[in-house]
């Protein structure tokens, strides 16, 4: 996966929105106002891409002892977020099924009403 397919990929799905709420560098993306995805463009440039992604806690805790390229996630809590690097052990496929995950679990937290509007478009 490059940046073009994780771009893509994560604005394929409904309600996603992209930000860069904190620098140039960190793209951010979210559904319903709230971040599912965050990766360093830098990062990209330098071919060593991670992405920041929520997770639920004993998944998270799950995923770590299992895979070298998931760690607890990087500036943000340790117990909700994992980092996840690029060129490991974890494949295209197994990335995007954390990306869906990171993004369900976001989903599921927002209001019905913020849900129901994202289910519209």
């Amino acid at each position: 996966m490059n940046i073009q397919q994780l771009y893509e990929f994560c604005l394929s799905k409904k309600g996603v929105t992209e930000h860069f709420p904190f620098d140039e560098d960190t793209l951010v993306f979210k559904v319903g106002g709230k971040m599912f995805c965050l990766t360093s463009l830098k990062q990209w440039e330098k071919d060593e891409p991670s992405l920041n992604l929520k997770c639920d806690p004993d998944k998270a805790e799950e995923l770590r002892a299992e895979y070298e390229a998931i760690i607890p996630g990087y500036h943000m809590s340790k117990k909700h977020w994992n980092t996840v690097d690029f060129h490991s052990d974890v494949n295209d496929t197994m990335m995007c099924e954390l990306i869906n995950d990171s993004y369900d679990l976001v989903f599921s937290s927002l209001t019905k009403k913020i849900q129901a509007e994202i289910q519209a478009l």
